[in-house]
Parts: structure tokens; sequence; C-alpha cells
């Protein structure tokens, strides 16, 4: 009797990454010509959100760039980032809090779940708080899953890992 495989499928990214990519953007910060002066910040707080704080809406743009380009060079995908309205904040600043995506809301693992039944695979997919668990006979149809996830991800506006392959 053949065993069950399976794979998680999880959203996450790697903490210590992304406090490296922040403090590479705080050096930046420091010694760019063009936001020296600035009064500008940035703060990761608490794995849930980043603030950056600055003069005017340009150099925002500029900060956010920056952190884009540090996270793609660490290896983080820049689809953790959502970022929220740009705000009004003391002084004259203005400051944008992007929120940082971790695992999967029940809207996208229901998504999830239901392209994997309609891949017509003998596979089962089943949502486990904020991850999706899929069980098969065959690892070759576990393989298809992953490579139809994969070229789905653009639909998902999440970054997706495959976890627990056993």
């Amino acid at each position: 009797m053949a065993k069950d495989c399976s794979f998680d499928v999880v959203s996450e990214f790697d903490k210590q990454e992304l406090v490296n990519a922040v403090d590479q953007v705080k050096r930046d910060l420091a010694s760019r010509f063009d936001l020296k002066n600035s009064n500008s910040s940035i703060e990761l707080e608490a794995d849930k959100a980043i603030t950056i704080t600055t003069n005017d809406e340009m150099k925002l743009k500029n900060i956010y760039d920056i952190l884009q380009s540090k996270l793609v060079k660490r290896g983080l995908s820049i689809k953790i980032l959502d970022p929220q309205e740009i705000e009004n904040a003391l002084g004259g600043n203005v400051r944008q809090v992007i929120n940082l995506k971790k695992g999967l809301n029940q809207e996208l693992a229901k998504k999830i779940t239901a392209d994997i039944k309609n891949s017509k695979l003998k596979v089962q997919a089943s949502i486990q708080g904020e991850q999706v668990r899929v069980s098969g006979k065959s690892k070759d149809d576990l393989q298809t899953v992953i490579q139809l996830l994969r070229s789905n991800e653009d639909k998902y506006d999440y970054p997706l890992q495959f976890t627990n392959y056993r």
C-alpha cells in the first residue's frame, strides 16, 4: 500500500533578511546626497509593518524604491509589501506605512484549494490555519501542483513557498 505524500503551501519571509534590508536602507539614507539632510527615517515595527517618514512624496517614492531593490538583492519578494496611503505627519513631513504580508488569508487559501481541485489531479488540498496542505499518493502529481501554483503566482499577489515536502 502506497503511503501518502504531502507538502504545505505557505507565504512567509525571512525576518533576518528583512531586518538587514531595512538596515541597509537606513545606511543609504545617511550617505546618499539627495536624502542626506532630508530628515528621513525608516522603521521596522515587529515584523508587521515598515514606516517611512520624510519631507516630501518624491523622496518617499525614492526611499520606497531603495527598499524594494534591497529586498530583491536579499532574496525577498516585493509581494510581501502592502503600501498604504501616504499621510501627512508632524512638521510638514509625509509618512507611509507599508504592511507586511505573512501567511495565507482565508480568501486566498480558498482560491488556491479551488485551483488545485479544478486541476483534476488526484490530490487533496485542505486549509490548515495560514497554510494549505496538499496530499496525494503520487509525488509526480504533487510536483505538477507546485508547477501549477508557481505559474499562477501573479494571480495570487502573495509570494508562495512550498515546505514540509514528504
